[in-house]
């Protein structure tokens, strides 16, 4: 299994694709690993060089409790790998990341790709009650130190969605959303401190001169559509893509959509 040791941690990784070809980071959501990209990687990797990593706190990347920067980490691996300049592919949690780092280190970011995402710095966003009752539970179980039933309820508020209910959701892909959360558990008492992005993100977004594709669920929770308007907006060259049918997590409830849009963005753009 490839690792990489960067300072206080261990980071798992894994590469597809020909690393001449142009680079894609994956960076994976907050209720997720790197597999939740397993149904696009055989298609990207194609004609692209695949890169995905566990962040610290998911998956089979091991970290001690010491500050540190998701920027710092990500670009440690594509120093690693000899990689100059990639595109990055994020989701929610991952998206802000490859926000933050294309602010950070423009000379390093050739497209950017969000799901679900806004950008650090961004003001809270008033809820509906539903979801905020369905934040209230995530707190209780927060609280309480109850981590397998904290990992099902942030499924149930993200990748359901709070518009809609277990029933209404395909079981396969249900059963994929907590398999995907559940192995996070493990890292639940884990308090490694990341570095925030100083000043934050919000009122630099502008500064991104890239092709950026701009994307949500159509069902997502109320500040996931605010953050896809405003980075509509403001990103100067971004295009943007509504996911019917969806909430936090297109790529993975409907795969095969997700691939063909980000597929025909990439090769619009040519990256």
């Amino acid at each position: 299994m490839p690792r990489l040791d960067v300072p206080g941690a261990s980071l798992y990784y894994e590469t597809e694709g020909d690393p001449d070809g142009p680079a894609l980071l994956l960076l994976h959501a907050g209720i997720a690993t790197l597999r939740m990209w397993d149904p696009q990687v055989a298609a990207l990797a194609a004609h692209h060089y695949v890169i995905r990593f566990d962040t610290r706190g998911f998956g089979q990347t091991t970290t001690e409790n010491v500050e540190f920067s998701n920027r710092a980490d990500a670009t440690a691996l594509l120093d690693h790998l000899g990689i100059a300049r990639a595109t990055l592919i994020g989701c929610s949690r991952g998206g802000t990341i490859a926000i933050d780092l294309a602010v950070e280190s423009p000379e390093r970011v050739a497209g950017l790709v969000t799901i679900g995402s806004g950008p650090s710095g961004f003001p809270v966003v008033e809820l509906t009650e539903k979801e905020d009752a369905l934040f209230d539970k995530l707190d209780a179980a927060f609280t309480a130190r109850q981590w397998p039933r904290l990992a099902r309820l942030e499924v149930t508020l993200w990748a359901v969605g709070p518009t809609r209910k277990a029933a209404d959701i395909d079981p396969a892909f249900l059963a994929l959303a907590q398999e995907l959360n559940l192995r996070n558990v493990i890292h639940a008492t884990e308090t490694p401190s990341s570095l925030p992005l100083e000043p934050p993100a919000l009122d630099r977004v502008s500064d991104i001169e890239i092709p950026a594709l701009i994307t949500v669920g159509e069902l997502d929770v109320t500040s996931a559509l605010a953050h896809y308007e405003f980075l509509l907006e403001m990103l100067p060259q971004a295009s943007g893509c509504t996911f019917r049918d969806t909430a936090h997590l297109p790529s993975v409830e409907h795969p095969l959509e997700f691939q063909r849009v980000l597929v025909s963005w990439l090769a619009t753009n040519s990256l």
